[in-house]
């Protein structure tokens, strides 16, 4: 497939190198770019990219700000965050508004080609990276930690390959389990949680600071 890159971000040195890159994997192009947020929504709307690579933190008009842009003028443009920081509460806001995917700008380049696919296709891709830590507190059975010792550790492990995108026979091939054994384990979690779907099931994790 042909998958169009709309690339934002401030830093030059920055994006000349992703752009070399993708340039580099056949079938990715990157058909326009800025170095603000302020320039993302009317390119958006000129070369209809697949995928938008969007920087969070920019002088002038933020990565947040595209988001809420995006969302306002309805378009549904897959968003493939990229920050230098594990800013776990702006990772959040910014799924909440409408990104599919985050990652570091450290990453390899096959975790950076992977997302920009998966998001072309209709996937999300969240790096199991967000560092935020959650303290325990055993004796609150509705507090945070509480939910997070719920879940057993193959659980965590699921949940974490379902953020990144993975599929349950994807899943099941990684932790070399049965398919039908992944199914009842997501269900488990979506129990668990007290979620309905596993995009919900992600964004509590994000806010339990699991992933």
């Amino acid at each position: 497939m042909n998958v169009k890159i709309l690339l934002i971000d401030d830093q030059n040195l920055v994006r000349e190198g992703i752009k070399s890159l993708l340039q580099l994997k056949p079938g990715l192009d990157v058909v326009a770019e800025a170095d603000d947020g302020s320039e993302a929504l009317a390119l958006a709307l000129t070369y209809q990219p697949d995928v938008m690579l969007l920087d969070i933190r920019m002088p002038k008009v933020t990565g947040l700000d595209v988001l809420k842009q995006l969302k306002a003028a309805n378009i549904q443009l897959p968003v493939l965050i990229l920050t230098t920081f594990d800013d776990h509460d702006l990772v959040l806001e910014c799924i909440k508004l409408g990104a599919k995917g985050y990652l570091r700008k450290d990453v390899s380049f096959d975790a950076l080609t992977n997302a920009i696919i998966n998001l072309a296709q209709g996937k999300s891709w969240l790096q199991p990276a967000v560092t935020c830590r959650v303290e325990k507190a055993r004796d609150n059975q509705d507090s945070p930690s509480a939910l997070i010792e719920q879940l057993t550790d193959i659980e965590v492990q699921v949940l974490r390959l379902v953020a990144a995108g993975y599929s349950n026979h994807e899943i099941a091939d990684a932790l070399h389990r049965s398919v039908g054994t992944i199914r009842n384990q997501v269900s488990a979690i979506l129990a668990k949680l007290n979620v309905r779907d596993r995009t919900r099931a992600v964004l509590k994790a994000l806010d339990l600071g699991l992933i």
